[in-house]
């Protein structure tokens, strides 16, 4: 049986396409962006809400687990992101180039991570810490990193990092305190909920393309263009998974933590990396940044539903 393709990969690709050729633009795209800015806020309020207490105390004490996936987010990264900077004759024109890089310092998704460890059957609360803890200190570490590594591209100073904050940090927080009071109505409502966590990042996603095409950067790239960041993503993420496997096993872990390790350490955040990227970086030129982490994006999404269902365990015959 032919399988469909995922409708969220599906709607980011079409967000792009339609806001490209038919772009929002002047002062329909300023209201745009602030209320893309609002939807974001909202699903990481959701985010905050959704996380157990339970979970997060079950959790925590595994602290070989988190620092074996926090250290490869935020060192084997950008590590391996600065590296694509060094090939020579690097076939990306600049903004890909410096997309590449800040794909590779965004924190880990959330969502996946976790739905993917549970199929196969890993350690599903030390995922959801893990990828929590990453999203919080990625708040933090993402724009120190780019502000080292990219200082040239980015403008990061104190209100925006301010920013970021605002629109990421608080609303999660604000999600863990009202928890007593919402999460009983967003667990009854998750699967009514979900299909908003999405269409946010579809948002987000048409209001930087829609500045890409504002500033008519299109015109300067190439099929090819977008082949190479394509082909650079795909071997960052065999890398990374491949890494992912083998510090797992080097760390000693239980099977459970290193199925966690595979999805957590591998997969970076499109929820997170793109409101960090519209605050950091100015401009149409957002747009072809955040090219290669949407890319990647789609590439662990496929990639780690069939390797979900390869590592799921044996279902238990029914008695």
């Amino acid at each position: 049986m032919r399988q469909r393709p995922d409708p969220f990969i599906v709607a980011l690709l079409a967000a792009a396409l339609v806001a490209s050729f038919l772009p929002v633009t002047g002062d329909a795209l300023d209201v745009l962006k602030a209320v893309s800015a609002g939807a974001i806020g909202l699903l990481f309020f959701l985010y905050g809400a959704r996380l157990s207490t339970a979970e997060t105390m079950a959790g925590l004490g595994n602290w070989r687990l988190h620092a074996v996936i926090l250290s490869t987010t935020f060192i084997v990264f950008p590590v391996l992101g600065l590296a694509t900077q060094l090939l020579d004759g690097n076939p990306l024109r600049p903004s890909l180039a410096s997309g590449v890089l800040l794909l590779c310092l965004v924190p880990s998704t959330v969502q996946s991570c976790v739905v993917y460890t549970g199929i196969a059957g890993g350690n599903v609360a030390g995922a959801v810490v893990s990828a929590s803890l990453s999203n919080i200190l990625g708040v933090f570490l993402t724009p120190a990193l780019v502000a080292l590594l990219m200082a040239s591209d980015a403008q990061v100073d104190a209100g925006s990092i301010v920013r970021i904050v605002l629109q990421i940090l608080a609303p999660f927080v604000l999600g863990q305190v009202l928890r007593p009071v919402v999460g009983g109505f967003v667990q009854r409502n998750d699967s009514r909920l979900k299909p908003y966590d999405r269409s946010s990042i579809v948002l987000v996603v048409f209001v930087a393309f829609s500045e890409g095409a504002e500033a008519h950067i299109w015109s300067a790239l190439s099929v090819w263009s977008v082949l190479a960041v394509a082909l650079v993503c795909a071997c960052l993420l065999a890398v990374a998974m491949g890494w992912a496997v083998l510090i797992g096993r080097l760390s000693g872990l239980p099977r459970e933590d290193r199925v966690a390790v595979l999805f957590c350490a591998s997969n970076k955040s499109l929820a997170s990396g793109l409101p960090i990227a519209t605050v950091l970086f100015g401009g149409g030129e957002v747009a072809l940044i955040v090219l290669p982490l949407m890319l990647y994006h789609q590439m662990q999404i496929i990639t780690g539903a069939v390797l979900a269902k390869r590592l799921a365990p044996p279902a238990e015959p029914v008695r």
